[in-house]
């Protein structure tokens, strides 16, 4: 039997969907693609030889603008007002996050042919038969991605009006010194080795800052959304496959049945690998960036309660709009990996708890292959080294705690 003539066989006997799989699976990525076409990172299987081209070029052209205009000269600035503490504060909140989706905009560049076979197993679930019920599930996994990527995009456009927008009317929400800012507003604090003062540098400075920072969110925004959307989906598939697991029995092709369910659940595991494989490094070096973020705004918080530091009421509002957004989406990294282990875990304990000693010989010995895999624990990774949890995510918590004590103290 192919695999299609088994799954045909498997879901014989239940209620098949109707619903066109092709408009679901274009209904789930077209956020997704949106975004990422824009920088140039979307994985197409038809890619023309022309098309890769352009797109190669705008990565590198998106890649140079952001290291040029904004990544160098924020760093520039960095060390010429190293030491004081508002204006590090100040500066790393957007050239940490500059740099992060630099790694992120690179990492999907070059994992681009690899994320096309995800997309294809992705597009084949979508398609292929399936019930109803396993419809639903798919598709009430779908519409919690969706809605974190509308709410991505969202603080993403947000975030760009308050930096990029309201700096062009002179209005800013920056810590602003002599040092840092001797001439005209800009988005970023930065340092450049020529006047920026003077025109047209500021313009042609203030347009290239806007245009990075646009690029930077959506890079930002689109590879967060993009890995939740993956995980999100074979999480889906994992609850389908629990199901199926539990109903072995009614299938009155029960080997057809036991043998796909094999097969599928050895693809979800590779699913799961390639994922991992993809995003651990990206997730990494976001595990450091919240950490250091999270000791700076603390300390920064615990300044202003405890010594009354002089800072503006809008100010304040930006950076604990700006301290929410990082927190929240480092809570979602570990959230969207806690959800992918209780699934993973549901497996387990669906073939732990199935009837097993009802069977053959033959297919008590099969069902334990899916037991054997499923006991291996399946999770995302940072860096291979930290699994991404709500425990870890407590641990980062703790830990960067610890270090918010250690600044308070060099400040005394």
């Amino acid at each position: 039997m192919t695999r299609g003539e088994v799954s045909s066989a498997v879901i014989a006997d239940m209620v098949i969907s109707t619903h066109s799989g092709l408009e679901d699976y274009n209904w789930v990525i077209t956020l997704n693609r949106l975004c990422l076409s824009l920088v140039g990172v979307w994985p197409e299987s038809n890619e023309t030889p022309r098309r890769k081209l352009i797109m190669n070029v705008r990565v590198i052209t998106i890649l140079n603008v952001i290291i040029w205009s904004s990544i160098i000269p924020t760093v520039h600035s960095l060390i010429r007002i190293w030491g004081n503490i508002m204006s590090m504060i100040d500066n790393l909140q957007y050239s940490l996050p500059l740099l992060i989706s630099a790694m992120k905009l690179v990492l999907l560049w070059r994992k681009k042919e690899v994320l096309i076979s995800v997309l294809k197993m992705v597009k084949e679930d979508w398609i292929k038969l399936k019930t109803e019920e396993e419809r639903a599930v798919m598709i009430r996994q779908a519409r919690i991605a969706r809605l974190i990527m509308i709410w991505g995009y969202m603080i993403m456009i947000l975030s760009f009006v308050f930096v990029v927008i309201f700096p062009s009317f002179n209005i800013s929400m920056r810590y602003l010194t002599n040092i840092t800012d001797p001439g005209k507003i800009l988005p970023l604090q930065t340092y450049y080795l020529y006047n920026v003062s003077d025109s047209p540098f500021y313009e042609t400075t203030f347009i290239l800052q806007g245009f990075s920072l646009m690029a930077a969110a959506a890079i930002y925004s689109g590879a967060d959304t993009f890995m939740s959307n993956l995980i999100f989906h074979v999480c889906s598939q994992l609850e389908n496959f629990k199901t199926r697991i539990l109903n072995l029995d009614k299938h009155s092709h029960f080997e057809e049945a036991l043998s796909s369910s094999v097969q599928n659940h050895i693809r979800l595991i590779r699913f799961i690998k390639i994922v991992d494989n993809t995003f651990n490094l990206m997730l990494l070096g976001l595990l450091v960036y919240f950490g250091i973020l999270f000791a700076l705004f603390g300390f920064l918080f615990v300044t202003v309660i405890t010594q009354g530091r002089n800072l503006s009421i809008a100010r304040l509002v930006y950076l604990l709009t700006a301290f929410i957004n990082t927190f929240t989406h480092m809570c979602l990294y570990c959230v969207v990996g806690e959800f992918l282990v209780i699934q993973c875990d549901g497996v387990y304990e669906a073939v732990y708890h199935y009837k097993w000693y009802n069977l053959k010989p033959k297919q008590a010995r099969n069902l334990l292959i899916i037991m054997t895999l499923a006991n291996r624990p399946l999770h995302l990774t940072a860096g291979k080294l930290f699994p991404m949890t709500m425990a870890t995510f407590c641990n980062l918590l703790k830990t960067s705690g610890g270090y918010i004590s250690v600044l308070l103290a060099h400040r005394n």
